[in-house]
C-alpha cells in the first residue's frame, strides 16, 4: 500500500477519460512525464451514472506502469461487491461514491474491503451532497473527492459553489492530525482559472481531463493549474 501522504501535494491527477482509449499506457506516460504523481480512472456502471466506462481490465493493464498511482473513481452501484476486484487488478486509490451505498454500514463495508486487499480507501460526493455527511469517514479514508460537476460526463463546466464545499471540508478537517488528514481531490471542469481557485479553497489534487489531453501543450498545462510560472 502506497503512503497517501507522501504524494507531492499540490498535485494534478489527469483523467484517461479525455484521453485516446486506444493509447491508454501512452497517455499515462504522458502524464507521468509531466511529473503528474497520479493518474485518474474513472469507471462507470451504466447505472448509478448513464454512461459506461473502464472496467477491472483497463486498471489492470496499467497497473504494469508502477511509476504512477492508479488513481480509481469508481460509479458504481454497490461498490463493497466489487472494491475488491479493483484493488486486486491494481487500484492504489479506490474511491467509490457516498451516495452509491444505502447506509452507513454499507459504507464502512466498502473501505473495509479497500483496506483488506491492500488499497487506500477514497469516498466521494455529487454536487447536492453536504460535506458533513462525510465526518464519520473521515479517519477511515485517505482520500475525498468532491464532484464539481455531476459524475458520469466530461468536458462539463465547473460548479461555482463546490469550492464553499472545498473551504468548509478543509476547515474540518484540522481537527485531526496531519497524518490522519485525508486529502481533498476534486474533479469537474478543472482548468486554469478553476484549478488554482481551488488550489486556494483547500483542494490538494485536481483533477483535470479535456484540459490536458488533447493538446500538443499537456505539460505546460500540468503548470498552469498548479499555478505555477511558466
Amino acid at each position: 500500500m502506497i503512503d497517501i501522504h507522501s504524494i507531492k501535494i499540490p498535485a494534478v491527477s489527469p483523467s484517461l477519460l479525455a484521453a485516446d482509449p486506444a493509447r491508454l499506457v501512452l497517455e499515462t506516460k504522458k502524464a507521468e512525464n509531466a511529473k503528474c504523481p497520479l493518474i485518474h480512472i474513472d469507471v462507470m456502471d451504466g447505472r448509478f451514472v448513464e454512461n459506461v466506462s473502464f472496467g477491472p481490465s483497463t486498471v489492470a493493464s496499467l497497473s504494469r506502469e508502477p511509476g504512477i498511482i492508479k488513481d480509481t473513481h469508481i460509479m458504481i452501484e454497490e461498490p463493497y461487491r466489487y472494491a475488491k476486484e479493483y484493488v486486486l487488478s491494481g487500484a492504489d486509490i479506490l474511491t467509490f461514491h457516498y451516495e452509491a451505498c444505502l447506509d452507513i454500514p454499507l459504507r464502512f463495508l466498502t473501505i473495509q474491503e479497500i483496506l483488506v486487499n491492500g488499497g487506500i480507501p477514497g469516498i466521494s460526493i455529487k454536487p447536492e451532497t453536504p460535506v458533513s455527511v462525510l465526518k464519520p469517514f473521515f479517519s477511515k479514508v485517505g482520500l475525498i473527492l468532491v464532484m464539481s460537476v455531476e459524475p458520469g460526463k466530461g468536458g462539463q463546466s465547473f460548479i461555482e459553489d463546490s469550492l464553499k464545499k472545498i473551504k468548509n471540508l478543509k476547515e474540518m478537517l484540522y481537527s485531526l492530525p496531519k497524518k490522519e488528514r485525508p486529502l481533498i481531490e476534486v474533479d469537474g471542469g478543472i482548468n486554469e482559472i478553476t484549478g488554482p481557485k481551488c488550489l486556494a479553497a483547500g483542494a490538494d489534487i485536481l483533477v483535470a481531463g479535456s484540459y490536458l489531453y488533447g493538446h500538443d501543450d499537456f505539460a505546460l498545462r500540468v503548470k498552469r493549474l498548479l499555478g505555477e510560472k511558466i
